[in-house]
């Protein structure tokens, strides 16, 4: 859902009166926090959500691909190193944070690969566009106190802000913060912002 509203966000950008900044936070610290589980721990509706992201591909036009196995994939691969990276490339190149975050999402949910090995984040840095010499300074900072705090703090401030899970989306209109969870609140997020939702893809 996250690799969704990314897309589709990233389509309105232009379209809407809006400055998008993205803010890398940690699903695993947030689900923690708030007491939240993964939604497909529910058999049943693990059962409905394989079906229901199957048809938010195709209407989002998204190259999400899932299989009977999908969420073992997801609860088998861990996500922090690869947020650590975004986060200290958002820290240091910012410029490359939409780029990065879409081939992380490609590589995971499309292509179904790791992404918590080190090769991986490095082939999925230089699919986005960043030099191999960059990639690697990027990699060795993921260890670092600065970018794990910055991380940190950047998921407790979903928090603050309402977070249980992801797509979280906060949108700072008329002096206060309204927060909108999951892919499917793009057109309530354009009715509050007095935006007007022009369908998943807008022309």
């Amino acid at each position: 859902h996250s690799f969704f509203m990314l897309q589709v966000l990233c389509r309105y950008q232009h379209i809407w009166n809006i400055d998008l900044r993205f803010r890398p936070a940690f699903l695993g610290g947030i689900m923690k926090a708030t007491g939240n589980k993964p939604p497909a721990m529910l058999p049943k509706r693990a059962e409905y959500m394989l079906k229901d992201v199957k048809r938010m591909a195709k209407y989002y036009q998204v190259p999400v691909q899932v299989s009977e196995d999908v969420f073992q994939h997801v609860l088998g691969t861990s996500s922090l190193g690869a947020m650590r990276f975004i986060t200290a490339t958002d820290m240091t190149q910012p410029q490359y944070l939409e780029p990065l975050s879409r081939e992380f999402w490609i590589r995971f949910w499309s292509q179904h690969e790791d992404i918590s090995q080190p090769e991986n984040i490095l082939t999925v840095a230089g699919q986005a566009g960043l030099s191999s010499e960059l990639a690697q300074k990027l990699l060795e900072m993921i260890s670092s106190p600065a970018v794990k705090n910055r991380l940190k703090e950047t998921t407790e401030e979903a928090i603050k802000y309402g977070a249980f899970g992801m797509p979280a989306v906060v949108a700072h209109f008329n002096g206060e913060p309204h927060l909108f969870f999951g892919s499917d609140r793009l057109e309530l997020l354009g009715s509050v912002i007095g935006e007007k939702w022009l369908g998943p893809v807008p022309s």
